[in-house]
């Protein structure tokens, strides 16, 4: 037998041997009983990297059927002109439809279930992790629609999807539980911007709203000085990044083809634009950090990154996200952090 045929049985069978280990697994006697669809014979990770966040299934509720009001020239009506012009929104923009998804809202609910511009979408938003992720919840020939398990991995959301119940990573897109294991929604590009700055762009734009006013103290910050970069990640016991703060922001990049990397956020600010292999990076000030101060207006100015490639016909956007570094890593923990300017 060559080297190569020895290699690749060697590999084959240290993967049959882990796939069986974890397919071997006995889940929590307390997730059988409240997720007796799903099959925990499909895994992807170890169980014990899954902790309980606290509430049970569903008790952050996901927004199945999203309200919205329309911007008129640039400015909010109805129960949006609350808001203040520094709060953080995720906005998104879909075959010409641009929607703004207020953070003081996704704090509250973690997903919103919508479709904009004919295509269904999840707004996603993690505050452990400052992940603002948007998918594409189709699927094959399936669109799914997604609600929050309560539990976390790495400190990220862990989603469920109504459909099969299978357990899904925010951070990663992929099934990391159930029938679909290792199956992966593709992500949109998104921005998490400052609300002037979406009304800048999209002067006739909508504005999600609560669907109850009442339902919870929206504008308010549960997570009160969580961004100090002296801070401790929430239930999070993994390695952390060597060379910037667990909480410092970074700029993370979906290079394509499965590259990953991130940049400080810290330095892009400082540089204001950042050219490297063709990505073009840049900050401005304005939005304000929704996890810093007791309300999500309050918060001390983080600004606002766009990322986009170069191209012959101009600068098209790329999918990059601004979670804090202890994320990245846990995550992409072979994928550069860039904190210093790289040498020429």
């Amino acid at each position: 037998m060559s080297i190569t045929k020895r290699l690749s049985a060697t590999i084959a069978a240290l993967l049959l041997v882990c796939g069986t280990a974890l397919a071997a697994q006995t889940p929590p006697r307390g997730w059988t009983v409240e997720w007796p669809d799903t099959d925990f014979e499909k895994t992807a990770v170890t169980f014990k990297e899954i902790r309980s966040g606290g509430p049970p299934k569903d008790g952050i509720p996901a927004i199945d059927d999203p309200q919205f009001v329309k911007m008129e020239n640039g400015a909010a009506t109805g129960w949006a002109e609350q808001l203040m012009p520094n709060e953080a929104v995720v906005a998104v923009e879909v075959n010409g439809a641009a929607r703004a998804y207020p953070i003081r809202i996704l704090m509250w609910h973690e997903i919103v279930n919508d479709t904009l511009g004919g295509v269904p979408v999840s707004v996603t938003y993690c505050p452990l992790c400052n992940s603002a992720i948007v998918f594409d919840r189709r699927l094959d020939e399936r669109v799914l629609d997604f609600g929050t398990t309560g539990k976390l991995r790495n400190s990220d959301l862990v989603m469920y999807d109504r459909q099969t119940e299978s357990w899904w990573q925010q951070f990663t897109g992929e099934a990391i539980i159930g029938e679909m294991t290792r199956a992966t929604l593709r992500f949109l590009p998104s921005l998490l911007t400052s609300l002037q700055d979406f009304a800048d762009a999209h002067p006739d734009g909508e504005i999600l709203i609560p669907t109850n006013m009442t339902m919870r103290p929206y504008g308010r910050n549960p997570y009160v000085n969580y961004d100090a970069e002296d801070r401790k990640p929430f239930l999070y016991t993994g390695a952390l990044p060597q060379n910037v703060a667990a909480m410092e922001r970074v700029v993370a990049i979906d290079a394509g083809d499965g590259e990953h990397m991130a940049w400080s956020l810290a330095l892009v600010r400082d540089e204001k634009e950042i050219r490297h292999g063709g990505l073009v990076l840049r900050w401005r000030p304005g939005k304000a950090s929704a996890l810093d101060a007791a309300t999500v207006a309050g918060g001390r100015d983080v600004g606002t990154v766009t990322v986009h490639r170069e191209t012959a016909n101009g600068e098209e956007p790329v999918v990059f996200d601004t979670p804090f570094a202890f994320a990245f890593h846990a995550f992409r923990p072979e994928a550069p952090i860039h904190s210093e300017m790289p040498a020429e």
